[in-house]
């Protein structure tokens, strides 16, 4: 007759006993991720940080860079209309294009006019979106959509200069 041994196996041998080494404890893990000098190390969505609060809306970044309140409020206008426009020129859904508009004001009341072009980050809102909507676009029909449009724009421009003279 065979004898069975009593030593349990053991976790190196992987027999069925083999228990997993222990999880590092919390104490050594770092508190987040390091993204060159920032550690990043939640991402919280509560309600409570749905809405931006009253101190963040004035002074905003454009203007502690300068602009002031009419030049900003006409950016952020135009802004809106242009994802606006290349929202339905895309045949994207309103609440994208409305979704994109949300994308856009809540940038620039972390960034400046000043320090990024309208034009650049209206398209990467209304790319963004789209996605987030869950009616994709192709990024180079968005692009194709905003040369577009910025085609009209200059040519509408040129029709409504005063003629020199």
């Amino acid at each position: 007759m065979a004898s069975t041994s009593s030593h349990p196996t053991s976790a190196a041998s992987g027999g069925p006993h083999a228990s997993a080494p222990p999880p590092p404890s919390s104490s050594s893990l770092p508190a987040g991720i390091l993204i060159g000098d920032r550690l990043y190390s939640e991402v919280s969505l509560t309600i409570d940080h749905s809405l931006i609060p009253e101190e963040r809306l004035s002074p905003t970044p454009s203007m502690q860079d300068g602009l002031d309140l009419q030049s900003e409020t006409d950016l952020r206008i135009l802004g809106c209309e242009l994802i606006q426009a290349a929202g339905i020129l895309l045949r994207l859904p309103q609440v994208a294009m409305a979704t994109g508009q949300v994308l856009f004001h809540r940038f620039f009341y972390s960034k400046s006019f000043v320090k990024h072009s309208f034009e650049i980050v209206a398209m990467a809102c209304i790319n963004l979106a789209s996605k987030i909507e869950e009616a994709p676009r192709r990024i180079r029909d968005v692009i194709n959509v905003f040369h577009h449009l910025r085609q009209l724009r200059a040519k509408s421009d040129q029709l409504h200069l005063p003629k020199p003279g």
